[in-house]
């Protein structure tokens, strides 16, 4: 089986590389076919197991907007005799409504959407289309020539990144991360649900709610006891109950349990405050005091400005670098995130 993710362009490799690390992390088994950007392909999927792989990857993932199970992959010229060639009732409950896609493509949106309705209708009984409410979204994608005619059975949230935005949580404060790319580290630190994240300069909260949001037990510390508050405030406003909150330096910090992924936006710009460490020597300091704090196998993901060089700190500590992004936040600025784990034997 296969299964077609529709992924954002918002960035060229950081959602290509949330849906490996969430493949890594849930032994998701298939094999990855990039078609072009914003579209993914997962192909030679188990059957049996085609379900489970649906579900957590319409949970988890962030920069990945639609999932769907591919039903027929045609040509525009052949793509009227394939869609009838279907049996539909195995697809579609009751009301259904068609969408067209285009990548490289030109192919008739409007048109299509119309012709493949209709072929739809007439090789299928007791259905009705529905543009505004359908049960059933049958997702048709045409790249070039090639035409993948797919059905979604699992909607990903998407609005869930709008209402978790920082200035629509009850405590807020300037400076915080957007949920989608807070979502996105979650993922790219590799931790499962049930696992135990830490964030060390908690802020708000943003990067727990979204770990608490997959099923991860999470804590959070800051050297201010107000965001520390509102950090509980906020993932209690979210429904996440599995939560400890402490106001300390991160140099004190000693965990009860090791955990096992850390995911971390350390202060370093003139919106954030830092206490009286400067950026660059706290995240030497926070280095030295999290690793003893992390499993062996853990993960650690965190953002940092491009000013900073991150390899030799991690290099002393005993980490190392496994991967890096760029996110260009303004003319002055990039973001870097970085996954870093400790070396291996």
């Amino acid at each position: 089986m296969e299964l077609l993710c529709i992924q954002s362009q918002e960035h060229p490799q950081l959602p290509i590389a949330e849906l490996k690390a969430v493949m890594d992390c849930e032994n998701i088994d298939a094999n990855i076919g990039v078609i072009t950007e914003g579209l993914v392909i997962l192909r030679d999927i188990d059957s049996k197991k085609c379900g489970d792989y649906y579900r957590i990857l319409t949970k988890r993932l962030g920069y990945t907007h639609e999932v769907h199970e591919i039903i027929i992959t045609s040509s525009i010229e052949g793509l009227n005799g394939d869609v009838s060639s279907v049996d539909w009732s195995r697809y579609i409950d009751e009301t259904f409504a068609v969408r067209v896609k285009r990548f490289h493509s030109d192919i008739d949106t409007v048109a299509t959407e119309r012709k493949i309705g209709s072929l739809i209708l007439e090789n299928c009984d007791n259905i009705k289309v529905n543009l505004k409410k359908p049960k059933s979204l049958v997702r048709v994608v045409a790249f070039e020539d090639i035409v993948y005619v797919a059905i979604e059975k699992i909607k990903l949230d998407k609005k869930h990144f709008e209402e978790t935005k920082p200035h629509k949580r009850p405590f807020f404060y300037p400076g915080s991360m957007s949920p989608k790319l807070a979502r996105c580290m979650v993922n790219l630190a590799r931790v499962k649900e049930g696992q135990l994240v830490l964030d060390p300069f908690c802020g708000t909260g943003g990067i727990l709610i979204e770990a608490g949001l997959i099923g991860c037990k999470v804590v959070g510390s800051d050297i201010y006891w107000k965001m520390k508050n509102g950090t509980a405030i906020n993932l209690e406003h979210y429904g996440i109950t599995d939560y400890r909150t402490f106001n300390l330096d991160v140099r004190e910090l000693k965990m009860y349990e090791k955990v096992a992924a850390v995911v971390t936006d350390p202060p370093y710009g003139i919106s954030t405050t830092t206490g009286d460490v400067d950026g660059e020597n706290i995240i030497k300091e926070f280095y030295k005091s999290i690793y003893d704090n992390m499993r062996d196998d853990a993960y650690l993901c965190m953002a940092s400005p491009h000013f900073i060089d991150l390899k030799p700190m991690v290099d002393e500590v005993g980490f190392e670098i496994v991967e890096q992004y760029g996110i260009k936040m303004h003319r002055s600025l990039t973001r870097i995130i970085s996954v870093i784990r400790k070396k291996l034997e």
